[in-house]
Order: structure tokens, then sequence, then C-alpha cells
């Protein structure tokens, strides 16, 4: 299902926090998104993206010329196992999975039956409504992809707003543990920090470390040498 010369059929599966947000910022680009999976949230899902049919996972890779792919970690490689031994993947369609962890050796099923694949993970937060898309706007994205069809997922990066850099199949690993403990350290900091404050007796701690917990981490990222903004980082090698 094509929308107009250049724009695709877009199918996602995962409702979740990441594949409703995706889905939207590719259909504010002007691609028809065709399907989502049923999520635990529909309310959630329909604010995000209002009026998309609600398929199960093989009618949502039938319909579609692209697939995205948002789900946990540990479904992602029996997901994709699972729709190639069912047989619906199909020839020259586009499969890109969001997990930070996985390059596209994951999608090898999918590509045995002829598919292409692409692995974008765009590097924020999700929070799963709308205001993940003025975040995307600001981010990066990495992308991996066999090297004729980088240009693609490079593509799809660009139009969910981030800036694409191109990490190698066999940095993943590291580029996904990267990811998790800059996530799960500066939760966990945040939640000790706002409880001794909590018992120091400053009333919502949260907000009193908004400004603090913002200026610690833009510190520690000069120091880390990230540079400004608007200069990109360099590929990441493996």
């Amino acid at each position: 299902m094509r929308a107009r010369d250049g724009r695709l059929g877009v199918g996602i599966i995962g409702a979740g926090r990441v594949g409703p947000v995706v889905g939207a910022a590719l259909g504010g680009v002007g691609h028809a998104v065709v399907g989502i999976t049923a999520g635990s949230d529909p309310e959630r899902v329909e604010a995000v993206l209002p009026g998309v049919p609600v398929l199960d996972a093989t009618e949502v890779v039938r319909r579609s010329e692209l697939v995205i792919i948002a789900v946990p970690h540990d479904q992602l490689e029996g997901l994709v196992a699972g729709l190639a031994e069912i047989g619906a993947w199909q020839p020259g369609q586009l499969v890109l999975h969001t997990d930070p962890s996985w390059g596209t050796t994951v999608l090898t099923p999918a590509v045995a039956k002829g598919a292409i694949p692409l692995a974008v993970h765009p590097a924020i937060e999700f929070t799963g409504t709308t205001m993940d898309l003025r975040a995307l706007s600001s981010s990066y994205a990495a992308v991996t992809a066999p090297g004729p069809v980088l240009p693609i997922a490079q593509a799809l990066a660009v139009e969910l707003g981030c800036e694409p850099v191109v990490v190698e199949e066999q940095a993943r690993p590291a580029y996904g543990e990267a990811i998790a403990t800059a996530r799960d350290f500066s939760r966990s900091i945040v939640r000790q920090a706002a409880a001794l404050l909590a018992q120091a007796g400053i009333p919502q701690p949260g907000s009193y470390l908004y400004s603090l917990a913002h200026t610690a981490i833009d510190h520690a990222l000069a120091e880390a040498g990230s540079g400004p903004v608007d200069e990109p980082p360099a590929t990441i090698q493996g």
C-alpha cells in the first residue's frame, strides 16, 4: 500500500512507548500508517495514532511496505523467526527494528525471505506520547544496515527528525550497553537522591533536583567530549 510517490505503507509491530511514536513521526512526513498491533494501553495509542487499525502481526506485515518492529529485546528474535516460519515476510519489504543492542543479524530469517533489514535506534527515553516527537527532532539515531541499503536507514532516521550516526554491526552490543548504562544509572541516581532529600524534609524532591540534575548531566557530557549539539559525533566503529 503506497500513500503517494516516494512514500510507504508503514506497519507497526509493538504498541508500547516506541512503536506508536515512530509511526506518528513517519506519518507526519507523509507515509501512511496502515496498522499497529494491540497494546496494553489502547487509549494512549489512539491519542498518538488516531484512527489507525489495530491488527495482528501477520496482517500488519501483509499490508506494509515498511514494517517497524518495536518490541522488548527478549521478544525480537523469536518474533522475527516466527513470522518467517509462517511465510509472512515479503520480498523487497523493508523491515526495521528499534532495539539498541541488535544490529541486522537478528533480522536474518526475514532476509532469507527477501526482506531488506534495517536497524534504527533513536537515542531518547520515550514516554509513548506526542511529546516524544519534539525530543526526536533534537536527537541522534544509531543506524545499522548492509552497505547498499544504508542510505535508506539514514533517510528514515532523518524523517524521524534525528541525526543519523552509523554504528557497525559488531559494535551494536557495546552501543546497547552504553545506552542501558546511561538510562539505568541516571534513573537510579535520581531516585536515590530524591529519597534522601525526602528524608531531609525537602518538599517535592524531584522538582528540587530538576535543575541540578540537568546541569550536572550537561557538565558531564561536556567533560566526555560530546561537543556542542550541532556537531554530530563521528561514525562508531567496532
